[in-house]
């Protein structure tokens, strides 16, 4: 009885084995070895060639401090973020209200919404670059009528807006599917229940809705936040960085500093800062938003 039982019990843990096997695997090739590499080619003067590399030790983070550039960078991330994230939440969550339905139509505009997404962002900066450029489409069109050439691109301010603007025209998409799915989750009875109460649509979004969609509120802050802090690929093709380096993000410099600096030392020391900044804000948004839905649901 007890050797049928160990064997069965080794035959578990084999199965459990071979189940997260893989994905243990995974996890350590494709996360913590890498994450590992970055913090020790941190700690050294690295710049992509030399096969022995001189350990620095945290010289390169006593350099981020004094960096200039990194300083601006973190300004232009930081605002990327911000203003990206309530953009893409808030039309999110509207085109989801407009579209929770199960006509032909909602299924289609559903798509159009979505569809955006679906192309690269190196594909969606050279397309906006190419509408809202000096000699693009939209001033060829205003020059052509008298006026004058409007700066998207090529004023720092305007520039930075333009960015905000294009990364959340192509990034909302998934805000409207999760918020979508968030609203079909919703108890019908709840809303029925209310409406026979006497309230109107506005209150019965606010106390009834709004605070169902608690749980999809926080996945959707989280993913925008931390995928904004690590834009790169749009502003490389948008503005690439212009004008003057104004709308440069620490990723954006990250990857300059790397491969077109030969510091690769100093870049994966600033990755490891990003790294660590995004862990903090996405575990503190996600920390105000539980106390959030608990006291709503208390």
């Amino acid at each position: 009885m007890q050797s049928s039982t160990a064997r069965g019990r080794r035959r578990d843990g084999l199965a459990s084995l071979v189940m997260v096997g893989p994905a243990t695997v995974l996890y350590t090739v494709m996360l913590a070895v890498p994450v590992g590499l970055a913090v020790y080619l941190s700690l050294t003067d690295w710049d992509g060639y030399s096969s022995n590399p001189a350990v620095v030790g945290g010289d390169n983070y006593a350099d981020l401090v004094d960096d200039p550039a990194l300083r601006r960078a973190a300004v232009v991330t930081l605002l990327l973020a911000g203003a990206g994230t309530v953009g893409l939440n808030v039309l999110g969550l509207g085109f989801a209200l407009l579209l929770n339905g199960t006509s032909r139509a909602n299924a289609f505009f559903r798509m159009v919404m979505f569809y955006p997404h679906v192309l690269s962002a190196l594909v969606v900066g050279f397309l906006w670059s190419a509408i809202l450029g000096t000699t693009g489409a939209v001033n060829n069109f205003v020059t052509s009528r008298g006026g004058d050439v409007l700066p998207f691109l090529s004023d720092p301010d305007w520039a930075l807006a333009t960015m905000v603007a294009v990364v959340v025209w192509s990034a909302f998409g998934v805000n409207v599917v999760l918020y979508l799915a968030g609203l079909q989750a919703v108890p019908h009875s709840l809303i029925e229940a209310a409406r026979i109460d006497g309230a109107s649509r506005r209150q019965v979004f606010r106390h009834v809705t709004l605070p169902a969609l608690g749980p999809s509120v926080t996945i959707n802050l989280v993913l925008s936040l931390v995928t904004l802090l690590k834009t790169y690929d749009l502003v490389v093709s948008l503005t690439a960085g212009g004008p003057a380096g104004q709308t440069q993000t620490v990723a954006y410099l990250i990857l300059w500093n790397s491969f077109h600096d030969g510091r690769l030392g100093f870049g994966s020391a600033q990755s490891v800062v990003l790294m660590l900044v995004t862990a903090v804000l996405a575990l503190a948004v996600t920390r105000l938003r539980r106390r959030g839905e608990t006291a709503v649901y208390s």
